[in-house]
């Protein structure tokens, strides 16, 4: 069983460096009895002299003692490094990002990103996101403040305002910005994604409105694919800087102009997850950079 103490390491390292007892318990403010003893106890774990003993010489270690304490003192090193909490190499940072942010963000985050900074991103929906944080699963994420645990920090880093996204030959294309009874009034696409078609709803539900829900889309570019194609009128925070759908049908956006104050996009860290070193530089990061971020 390894009995070896990083207190007896510590010890002979000193005893090497300062070449005696004396001078190594004065370095390290312990009585040179104590030190003397955890060093002989060492030796013993051992089975092998780590020094050269002589009547008023210095203490030098021997062949075996110089390859030992010389790993010694790089063990000691590599521990002071792990409890700075800057050991390396450090484990990828799990970063997620809410499924409609990452198209228009998540690569020109990673593209940021230093080189020595580990980075495993996923991507995933509000449910996903929740749960990950919750478990540990996730470190940072880069989401709407929709449904996150109680025991999350969140920073904003942006606020997307949202808007209507319909074929430029639309009705309400002619108008610079369109209100939530116009919009009451049309057939409208949302996303199929729980939370934020609660939080749509909530936004006519304030001014006593029912939308004409048409089409609820799996997906932000199935919603913008409906809308080019005249289905309906899509409504989404996340506006991709494209004006047409994959197919290259053309799209026009206009903005909403009774949608309140718009969304914040938030930096959410569990209160119970203790982040690394490179958690803590890349939540730093991700607050002072704004090159990534949607339109606002």
């Amino acid at each position: 069983m390894l009995s070896v103490t990083l207190r007896q390491l510590e010890y002979a390292v000193a005893v090497a460096q300062a070449g005696g007892m004396t001078a190594a318990a004065e370095a390290l403010n312990v009585s040179q009895p104590a030190l003397s003893v955890a060093l002989r106890e060492l030796e013993t774990q051992l089975g092998k002299s780590l020094f050269l003993r002589r009547a008023g010489g210095p203490m030098t270690p021997t062949a075996f003692g110089r390859d030992f304490l010389d790993a010694a003192e790089q063990q000691l090193a590599a521990m002071a490094r792990l409890m700075a909490g800057d050991a390396a190499p450090a484990t990828p940072v799990r970063l997620a990002v809410f499924e409609d942010l990452a198209p228009v963000m998540l690569g020109a985050l990673l593209t940021a990103l230093p080189d020595d900074l580990p980075v495993a991103p996923q991507i995933a929906g509000f449910e996903a996101i929740t749960d990950g944080l919750r478990r540990g699963q996730i470190d940072l994420a880069l989401t709407y403040d929709l449904g996150l645990p109680t025991a999350v920090t969140k920073e904003e880093i942006a606020r997307v305002k949202p808007h209507a996204v319909m074929n430029p030959q639309h009705r309400l294309a002619l108008r610079a910005g369109v209100s939530l009874a116009e919009l009451a009034d049309v057939p409208l696409i949302l996303a199929d994604q729980g939370l934020s078609v609660g939080h749509i709803r909530a936004l006519f539900a304030k001014r006593g409105l029912t939308p004409r829900i048409a089409h609820r889309a799996a997906t932000l570019e199935i919603l913008r694919s409906f809308a080019a194609h005249g289905l309906g009128v899509g409504l989404s925070y996340t506006r991709p800087l494209t004006e047409a759908s994959y197919d290259g049908t053309p799209l026009t956006t206009r903005p909403l102009i009774d949608g309140g104050p718009g969304e914040p996009v938030v930096l959410a860290v569990s209160e119970e997850n203790a982040l690394s070193a490179a958690g803590t530089r890349l939540a730093q990061l991700l607050a002072d950079r704004r090159a990534f971020l949607p339109e606002t």
